[in-house]
This record gives C-alpha cells, sequence and structure tokens, in this order.
C-alpha cells in the first residue's frame, strides 16, 4: 500500500477558517487508487472516510474521528474541440481560481465570472458554486465520480446531478459519491454574462465598452477583493449563509416594510431575498464577540480573527439565524458543511 497515513493530525491548514480541529487519521489522494486504497485503510481501521477538498465550505466545530482525506489530484486536459465549443477536464484536487486562469489562457470562455471563488474543482458542483450570474451548471459538460456503496465509477451529466440553487445530487446523498474528475463546456466565442449591475458598473469605471472575458475576469477579482476577505488574512469560508427563498406573500410584506428591499422573483414562484442585507439590517455587520465575528464590510461572511473555535463561529451563526427569523420570519439556511463531534 503506496498511501500515506498520518495520525492525530491538525486540520487548521487545510480550512479556510483556519480553526483548530485534529484528525485522527489524515491521508493525501494524488489518483483514483489512492482513494480506493484510502476506502480500504478506513474500512479496515473501523473509521469513517471524510473527503476534504480545499476546505473553503467548511466549518469544523470539533476533532473528527475518521480518516480524513484530502484530494490532492492534479491535471488539465482538452478532451473535445470543434473550433468552437471546447470540453475540458480537470482532476477534482485542481485549486478553482488557477484552474479559471488557465482556461481564459487557453482563449475559453464561460468560467470568467466564477474566478477568486476559493475551493477545488471537485468540491465546484456539489454546491453548484455560482457567482454573478453564472454557476456550474451553465458550464457543465460531466463528471466522473466513484460511488462508495458499489466501488464503480459513475458517470453523470447534466440531469443527474439534479442541479439546482447551491444544491445538487451529491449535496442531496452526502458522502455517497466522491467526485475525481469533471468536464465543462466552454467557447472560444465570448457568451458574457453581465446582468449583475456591480459587475457592469465596475467595467465602466474601467472604461471598457466592449469587455472580453479576460474584463471580466479582473472586474469580479477586483470585487470580490473589495468585498470579501482573503482567506489567508482573515479565517472565512465566503457567503455563510445562502439567500432564502420565501413565498410571494412573505415578499410582499417585507417589500412594504421595507421599500429598499432587493427581491429576485424566482421560475417556481418564489422570491429570493438578498440574506446579507437581511443580516446588516439586523445591524450584526462588523460584530464581535472575542474573536468570532461578521465581516465589517460584508454581513453574509462571518470571520475568526484569530483564536475562534468552530462552536464560537457555529454559535454566532446560531444567533444570527434566531434573530433574523424574529424580525423578518425568514430562516436563513447555512451554507458551509459543519462538522460537529
Amino acid at each position: 500500500m503506496s498511501l500515506l497515513i498520518e495520525e492525530n493530525c491538525s486540520l487548521k491548514p487545510f480550512n479556510t477558517f483556519a480553526v483548530e480541529a485534529r484528525a485522527s487519521r489524515y491521508a493525501e489522494a494524488h489518483d483514483d487508487q489512492d482513494v480506493r486504497e484510502a476506502m480500504a485503510a478506513a474500512a479496515r481501521l473501523g473509521l469513517p472516510l471524510r473527503v476534504l477538498g480545499g476546505g473553503s465550505n467548511l466549518l469544523l466545530t470539533a476533532d473528527v474521528d475518521a480518516l480524513v482525506l484530502r484530494l490532492v489530484s492534479r491535471g488539465v486536459r482538452v478532451l473535445s474541440d470543434d473550433g468552437e465549443r471546447v470540453v475540458i477536464e480537470a482532476e477534482a484536487g485542481e485549486p478553482w481560481h488557477p484552474f479559471v486562469l488557465n482556461s481564459l489562457e487557453l482563449g475559453l470562455a464561460g468560467l470568467e465570472n466564477l474566478s477568486l471563488i476559493p475551493g477545488t474543482v471537485g468540491a465546484a458542483p456539489i454546491q453548484n458554486v455560482g457567482a454573478y450570474g453564472v454557476e456550474i451548471s451553465d458550464v457543465f459538460a460531466g463528471l466522473t465520480a466513484l460511488d462508495r456503496e458499489t466501488g464503480e465509477l459513475r458517470e453523470f451529466d447534466l440531469q443527474t446531478c439534479a442541479f439546482g440553487y447551491r444544491d445538487s445530487l451529491f449535496k442531496q446523498q452526502a458522502g455517497r459519491f466522491i467526485i475525481l474528475r469533471v468536464r465543462f463546456a466552454l467557447h472560444r466565442t465570448a457568451r458574457l454574462q453581465l446582468d449583475y449591475g456591480p459587475l457592469r458598473q465596475r467595467l465602466q469605471q474601467a472604461g471598457v465598452d466592449v469587455p472580453t472575458p479576460r474584463d471580466v475576469s479582473r472586474a469580479v477579482c477586483a470585487i470580490r477583493s473589495e468585498k470579501l476577505p482573503d482567506p489567508q488574512v482573515l479565517g472565512n469560508a465566503g457567503s455563510f449563509f445562502k439567500n432564502p427563498l420565501v413565498p410571494q406573500a412573505l415578499a410582499d410584506e417585507l417589500g412594504a416594510r421595507f421599500p429598499g428591499m432587493a427581491t429576485y422573483p424566482q421560475p417556481d414562484g418564489r422570491v429570493k431575498l438578498a440574506a446579507g442585507w437581511l443580516i446588516d439590517q439586523a445591524g450584526w455587520k462588523g460584530f464581535r464577540e472575542g474573536d468570532a465575528g461578521v465581516h465589517k464590510l460584508q454581513a453574509l461572511v462571518l470571520v475568526n480573527h484569530g483564536q475562534a473555535s468552530g462552536r464560537q463561529i457555529l454559535a454566532l451563526a446560531r444567533r444570527i439565524q434566531a434573530d433574523i427569523a424574529a424580525r423578518f420570519g425568514v430562516e436563513l439556511e447555512i451554507e458551509p458543511n459543519v462538522i460537529e463531534g
């Protein structure tokens, strides 16, 4: 067996909240065989197997009595190219933002709005990651995953992934599938998505009248850098709460109470609200208790100012949820995966 397994390993370097938690066993998978060896090792040790990507959508609130497997596989390849539509495949361990930049260097459009998102390629479909009007499902061309129940490799197309808003089959059946490779359908002719107001405004301020995908990527990076803290500087997992979907009647009621509230009607008749706006209105922006806090510039982001524990951050999140429910009648759903002891 070539898989190296460490005991009592700190997971602090492997989660962007930078909270301290330890794994009873830890290993890194560079290829499919390593993943299979980790499954066998976990079974032999009588431990659960927990898969870790970039750790950017994760809150650890306790030590993890499991074999924690971090996917570090690398590789990007072109599978097909008809001169316009290009399908590229990336290994699950590829860091997401460098992968986006690589696609732009290849002259391919489609991922530019998803620039500067932390995490890995393999984790992106689980949440159906999205930003500035584009989601993974918009550029998705398939993926390969290992079914832990059968031990077989399975291929998934757009329909079988059951993508929704920050949702997918892989989230609904959490833990069953280990995503190994993901494919994306990109284009040489840009089909830019510029409906997000601040994005268009940023391009206009830069004097860009006819933007390229690289222009859009640079604008997205600039906006994200201003609004969201760098996890290398201030521990966080990006947006901590999903934007809630509420019935039209509740949206109308809140709109009457708060005329400045933005609403986004959805195809199913519900209305999406801005969770950050609700939290800001409730006065939580910039709140700090010990080292657990809410970012001073973006109320949707919970932060670790240094030594906060995962439990302290989760306790703060629960207080915010309760307050928003009491004030607005809206239930906020936590976006990161919370690992509790």
